[in-house]
Parts: structure tokens; C-alpha cells; sequence
């Protein structure tokens, strides 16, 4: 007869980023257990809130499923004498595995005679293992641990209770000096102690108890009610799944209020509102339908409606006293000019070895400016970089900004305003940050994304040169993701820019270092490493095979949009059968090529029409093959590469090219050599797998 098994572990409660990672992992951890000791089950569910983590199991198997297994003992010719009959081997074999030679049979194992016998492993009662998922509940992993009274135990918060069922008799284990039973709490001061006594009655006895042990419901109660509250206030609350999914692990029994505050904290800039009540206090901010910010908001109290008039009170009091902190740091910061600011930033070190954020700002700078003359921008739009450049940190000393941190560059752009900036060059502030993540929202002005740009090559390079490499999980810049912005930027915009060309811009702002710097051509092959792992990334989130990221980047990054444009061109042409005998002739020249680094070729040592054929076809492509590169066409500079095909096949049809006589062989090889480098500079073709898709 089947069971239900019930696993709870009460704690004090969790931070509201722990709980999710931690129900998965203890749900997974037991099915697996399950599976690997061979308990069927008919289903498995989780739960969770703040102070619990829990499963559920269905219908477990009163005893483990038995096995049949088969043991391999050694070959026949050893298992057996010249007379056949078993040998010790043999006979040893079989008693240790409780058998006996009657119970031999054989098999073929790769062409060889071997002895086997058939194992019955009986399973073991149920309840004999179930103490095992003690080691589950002290297996699972926290973001960050603690260790309380006595305990040696590290876990993201003290245990309080265990409940081990197994229908209705308690699974006896111990973790952290607490003992298993069947009594749990529900809801901290709307509930009670309870006991469960079967555990298919879990969930219903919590929710009596104002607990809602599942999050997914919780979750939902949470949407419902501020979609009421929606249409009963005649207002919006926009969809925050991030802040929705926060607080349903705040609370154990949700229920939405609204409160508001002095509409005169509407002067202050909409994000500062925004973060104060969604980061400090997890309020759901308010908006009319028009889409401007209201002064009310929208919070979820653990507890029910009873007293929710002084909840409201004590949420409005709280909300009250950091806006008016909010609103005297607006002020008080633009008392001051950016100039002085500007100044502070000399006196905050950005990293030991690449001094301060002033010396950050002024390579920034430097980038911004040559970028932009790259780009052949107009006056005004390199002048408004330019400035965007310069003043692009110097929010970082404001008192807003060090009580809101992540509004740097959004309160940037606003001081900026009020301090007669250009809006191009104030925006650009606020965007140069972007994107905060690696798929995040790219800039969507020209001079945020040279600014960002900038700003981002010089933290990649400066952080690498001064060893700073990211290695495993360790990322503590963020470089990884800035290089990907970089990346994304450039593709965006279109740039014609080779990266080498950016990354060796930035290289030169260290150049005068007083610190003491990697070897700058370590630097460099470090950092192009590192943007080459980057693009390989990028290319394969786009669907590109491996080997066509090897054969593109064999050259190195280059212009990122047209090297993007040539991979998704040999991506395709590797599936055309057309393209087949253009593949094998480049290939083939390309193979033959790594033989020789001769270059100098004489028409004269020329022996056949052949030669003089490929020799001219070689020059005549070369023509529109740099014509295309030059207008970044990578379809057509691989289609110019394709005329030289039937000329290559006629060479080597009608040719010998490692003849006999050394200067026919070295006047060939060098031409093969020409023909190869022409390759090479669209990419490494011989490194695509061809064969296997034709």
C-alpha cells in the first residue's frame, strides 16, 4: 500500500531572494533521491514561504523496487579448464555473488566469451531509508549562510521545526539539535501551533492557519487584489514581476492596501519616487492613465484586514520620512555646481593601480573624442559627447546618489538639466550606464553610446592590465558584461570600426601610467582574448556553428557588423550544395598553402595556360573582392572568392605543384600562398566541418 510522504522545514525567515533557489533545490534533490533508491512515486510537489521550505510526495512505495541485475565475471577461457569444467575462478566468482556455477551463462563482449550471473537485489522497506533526507535538508545551498548557539551548521537561517511523515507515522532524524515530528506553526501571529496528521492534509490545515504554503497561489492572490484595487481606485499599477515575485516571499497571507503621500514629493525626479518605494519599502508605485506618477501607492502586509487602517498609517509614516530625505538631498546637492563635483572626483579612487575617477573620466574623454572623429560626426554632436564625456561621473559625490545608488547617471541627467546642459549631453549622462545587463536596453542616442563605449573599453582594459582578469564565477567589474554592451553596441550602431583599433585606443590612455601595469603586449593579447570569448558568445546565442566562429574570428574580431554579416553568410552557404565546389577548391588551397610562406611570383617560371589563367583571375578578384570589403558586403566578397573555384580546379587538374624542378615548385607555391592569404582575410575556411552536410 502506497504513502504519501511530507518533508517540512521551519525556519526563521528567509531573505525573499533565498526562497525560490531553495524550494527548487530541495524538490529536485528529492526526486532524485527518490529515483536513485528506487522508490516509485505517482507525483512530487514543493512549497514555500518566508519561514518554510516543503515537499510533498504522493503515493511512495512501501519498499524499494527490486532489482535483477547482471554481473560479468571473467572470460570463459579462464572461467573453464581444456576438460570444461569450472575453475576456481569460476566458482569464486559465484559465491560471491551468492550463486552457484549452475546458475552460469555466457556472453559475447566484443568478440570475446565472458561468464555472467543474473543478481536479485531485493529492496529494502521504505521507512528504512526515508531518515537518508536528512542529508537533503542539510545539502541545500544558501547565497549566504549562518551558523546559531551551538550548532555546526551553516544554513540561510536558523531551523526551528521538522515535519517527517510517512502517512502518519514520523520519519525519526535529527539536523541542528531539532528533532522531527508532526507539529508545524502557521502564520506568525495570525496562526497556531497544529498537528498534521496525514500529509495529504498539508496545505489545507496551513491555509486555515493564514498561511499559503503555495507560492504560485500566493502569488496570484497578490495580482488579484491589485487588479481590483486597480479598478476599484480608477488608477494603474504597472506589472512589476520582479517586485510581484519579492514580496510573495515576503508574506505567508497576503493582503493589498493602498496609501498615499504629499503630492508635493511629485517636484522630485519620477525614479527617485519610484526606487524609494520599490527598492526601500517594495511598494507598487501608482499611475494615472495617462501614465503619470501618482501620489499614492500600493503595498502587501502579511496578515489579514484586521487593523489595516494603522498599517496603512505606519507604511505612510515610514514612506513620509524617506522622501522628505529624498527631497533634502535633491536640494541640498544642486547648491552646488558640477564643477565642484567635477573636483570631488579626485579624491575617490576608482581602483588602486588605475587611480582615480578623475583619471577615469579624462581617458574617457580621450576615447570619446577619437571615436567620434572615426565616426565623422558633426560639430554639434561631437561637441555634446564630448561634454556628456566629461561630466559623465560627477553625480557619484551627490548625496542622492549615495543613498540611491543605482539612480547614478539617471540623477546625473537631471542636475545636468537644471544646470543649463544640453539635453543631448545630459541624456547622454543617463545612458552611457546602459546596458546594466547583458541583455539590458542599449543607448539609444549617438553620444550615450560612444560615451558608453568609452567608458566600458576603459574598464575592460584597465582592469585586465592591472591582472584583473574574470576567472570561473569571479567577475567582480562586471567586464564581462560591459564587453558584451561594447559588442552590442558596435553591431547596433553599425559601426565600421575594428575592435583591435578601440582596444588599442584605450590601450594608449595608460601608456604614461606612474602605476605598475601588465606587459602591454600581455595586455593586449589578454584583452583580445577576452572580447574574442565574448563575441564566440554572442555568435552562438545567434545560432552560428562553433567552427564558423573558429573560421570568422581566425583574423581576429574586426568590424563587428561585417564579421556578424560573413558568419551568418558561410552558415548558410554550408548547407548549399551549389557552394560545394567553390568549399573545395578554397580549401584545398588553403591546405596546401600551410606548406610554404613563399609570396614571389614570376609569370615567367609560368609552365602551363593554367597557371597564367589562375594567376590572372587571382589579380582580377582580388579587385572586386576589395571593393566589397571595402563596402562591407560579405556575400559578394565571398561571391568574388567563388569566381576563382574553377580556375583553382584547372590549376590542380593540369598542374603538379610540388614538380620536380624547384623554381616551378616555389613560383606555384607561392602563388597558392597569394591566393591563400586573400582567403584568410574573409575567414579560415578549412576549419568549417563542410563534408558532413553535403
Amino acid at each position: 500500500m502506497a504513502k504519501d510522504i511530507l518533508v517540512e522545514i521551519g525556519l526563521e525567515e528567509l531573505p525573499a531572494r533565498f526562497v525560490d533557489d531553495a524550494e527548487y533545490q530541495l524538490l529536485t534533490k528529492t526526486e532524485n533521491w527518490l529515483n536513485d533508491s528506487r522508490i516509485s512515486y505517482t507525483s512530487i510537489v514543493s512549497f514555500s514561504t518566508p519561514r518554510r521550505l516543503a515537499v510533498l510526495v504522493k503515493d511512495a512505495a512501501e519498499e524499494q523496487t527490486s532489482l535483477e541485475e547482471e554481473m560479468k565475471g571473467p572470460a570463459l577461457k579462464i572461467a573453464q579448464d581444456e576438460a570444461s569444467n569450472w575453475t576456481k575462478a569460476a566458482i569464486g566468482f559465484t559465491k560471491g555473488h551468492g550463486k552457484t556455477v549452475d546458475d552460469i551463462y555466457t556472453k559475447d563482449v566484443k568478440g570475446t566469451a565472458y561468464i555472467f550471473v543474473k543478481k536479485q537485489i531485493t529492496g529494502k522497506p521504505t521507512h528504512e531509508l526515508l531518515p537518508q533526507l536528512s542529508e537533503i535538508i542539510t545539502s541545500i545551498q544558501f547565497p549566504k549562510n549562518m551558523r546559531w548557539a551551538e550548532q555546526p551548521l551553516r544554513y540561510g537561517r536558523p531551523i526551528r521545526w521538522i515535519v517527517a511523515l510517512f502517512g502518519t507515522e514520523v520519519i525519526p532524524f535529527e539536523v541542528a539539535g531539532v528533532q522531527t515530528g508532526n507539529l508545524t506553526y502557521g502564520h506568525r501571529f495570525l496562526g497556531e501551533m497544529v498537528t498534521l496528521s496525514v500529509p495529504a492534509n498539508y496545505e489545507r490545515t496551513l491555509a486555515d492557519q493564514y498561511t499559503i504554503v503555495n507560492p504560485a497561489k500566493r502569488r496570484q492572490m497578490i495580482a488579484d487584489e491589485l487588479t481590483k484595487t486597480e479598478t476599484d481606485q480608477g488608477f494603474q499599477i504597472p506589472e512589476d514581476d520582479e517586485l510581484l515575485g519579492e514580496v510573495c516571499n515576503l508574506v505567508e497571507y497576503p493582503t493589498v492596501f493602498v496609501g498615499s503621500f504629499d503630492q508635493s514629493y511629485l517636484a522630485l525626479p519620477p525614479e527617485v519616487l519610484i526606487t524609494s518605494m520599490k527598492e526601500h519599502q517594495r511598494y507598487f508605485p501608482v499611475k494615472s492613465n495617462n501614465g503619470e506618477l501618482l501620489p499614492y501607492f500600493a503595498g502587501v502586509r502579511n496578515g489579514d484586514e484586521n487593523g489595516l487602517d494603522t498599517v496603512v498609517r505606519g507604511n505612510e509614516k515610514v514612506l513620509r520620512a524617506r522622501l522628505s530625505d529624498a527631497q533634502f538631498f535633491f536640494e541640498e546637492d544642486q547648491k552646488q555646481s558640477i564643477d565642484y563635483y567635477l573636483e570631488k572626483l579626485k579624491r575617490i579612487v576608482f581602483q588602486e593601480k588605475l587611480g582615480t575617477i578623475s583619471d577615469k573620466v579624462r581617458r574617457i574623454t580621450a576615447i570619446t573624442n577619437q571615436l567620434s572623429q572615426w565616426l565623422d560626426l558633426d560639430e554639434q554632436t561631437c561637441s555634446n559627447a564630448a561634454r556628456a564625456a566629461e561630466i559623465c561621473k560627477f553625480d557619484l559625490p551627490t548625496s542622492m546618489v549615495n543613498e540611491f545608488t543605482n539612480l547614478q547617471g539617471i540623477i546625473g541627467e537631471t542636475y545636468a538639466l537644471n544646470a543649463g546642459e544640453t539635453q543631448a549631453a545630459a541624456r547622454a549622462v543617463a545612458e552611457h550606464y546602459l546596458p546594466v545587463q547583458a541583455e539590458g536596453t542599449l543607448p539609444d542616442s549617438i553620444e550615450g553610446a560612444i560615451v558608453s563605449v568609452a567608458d566600458k573599453l576603459d574598464t575592460i582594459v584597465g582592469c585586465i592590465s592591472a591582472g584583473l582578469v574574470p576567472s570561473g564565477s569571479q567577475d567582480p567589474y562586471g567586464l564581462r558584461r560591459q564587453a558584451t554592451g561594447v559588442l552590442k553596441i558596435l553591431k547596433t550602431y553599425n559601426w565600421h570600426i575594428t575592435v583591435e583599433s578601440l582596444l588599442e585606443l584605450a590601450e594608449q590612455q595608460y601608456e604614461n601610467a606612474e602605476s605598475e601595469l601588465m606587459d602591454q603586449d600581455k595586455s593586449r593579447s589578454e584583452t583580445e582574448q577576452f572580447f574574442r570569448h565574448r563575441m564566440t558568445y554572442l555568435l552562438k546565442e545567434s545560432a552560428i556553428e562553433q567552427d564558423v566562429i573558429q573560421a570568422v574570428l581566425y583574423n581576429g574580431i574586426g568590424v563587428i557588423p561585417y564579421m556578424v554579416a560573413k558568419a551568418e553568410n558561410l552558415s548558410h552557404e554550408r548547407n548549399n550544395p551549389d557552394f560545394k565546389p567553390v568549399q573545395e577548391a578554397l580549401v584545398r588551397v588553403l591546405n596546401l598553402a600551410r606548406k610554404t610562406d613563399l609570396t614571389e611570383v614570376s609569370q615567367s617560371a609560368f609552365e602551363t595556360d593554367s597557371e597564367q589563367q589562375l594567376y590572372e583571375a587571382y589579380w582580377s578578384v582580388t579587385d572586386g573582392y576589395k571593393k566589397a570589403t571595402i563596402q562591407q558586403e560579405a556575400a559578394e566578397a565571398l561571391r568574388q572568392l567563388g569566381k576563382l573555384s574553377q580556375p583553382i580546379h584547372d590549376f590542380f587538374d593540369h598542374n603538379m605543384v610540388m614538380s620536380d624542378d624547384e623554381v616551378i615548385r616555389n613560383n606555384r607555391l607561392a602563388l597558392i600562398n597569394q591566393i591563400a592569404y586573400l582567403i584568410y582575410d574573409y575567414a579560415d575556411l578549412s576549419a568549417i566541418e563542410w563534408k558532413q552536410h553535403f
